[in-house]
């Protein structure tokens, strides 16, 4: 099952994780991360954009949380979808993406 956790519920989902070493896969573009980045705060982040996935997936941990996060949702709920199908239990969309994030949990990261 896919978890559907807003960025402001975030730490929560990552402290119900905490054993299992957390990860933030931000699956947005390049250009998109130079736009607007999130800072690692009690967790990892790895970058792969979503059409690199599939050549990259070994990159991944099937057996540790992983919260997926693109721009506004979307692209992480079908890369969370990819995940759960290959293998990856403990999957979340961080819904709303880095837009809701700038929102709800720093006011710093730039919309674009």
């Amino acid at each position: 099952m896919i978890d559907h956790v807003r960025p402001a519920q975030l730490a929560d989902w990552l402290l119900r994780h905490e054993a299992g070493h957390p990860l933030v896969l931000d699956v947005r573009e390049p250009w998109e991360l130079q736009t607007a980045s999130v800072a690692a705060q009690g967790f990892e982040l790895v970058a792969i954009p979503m059409g690199q996935l599939p050549m990259r997936l070994t990159e991944l941990d099937p057996n540790r949380p992983t919260a997926c996060l693109c721009h506004h949702g979307m692209r992480s709920l079908r890369v969370a979808a990819f995940l759960m199908q290959n293998g990856f239990d403990q999957v979340a969309n961080i819904t709303g993406g880095i837009d809701a994030w700038s929102h709800e949990r720093d006011s710093a990261v730039p919309h674009y």
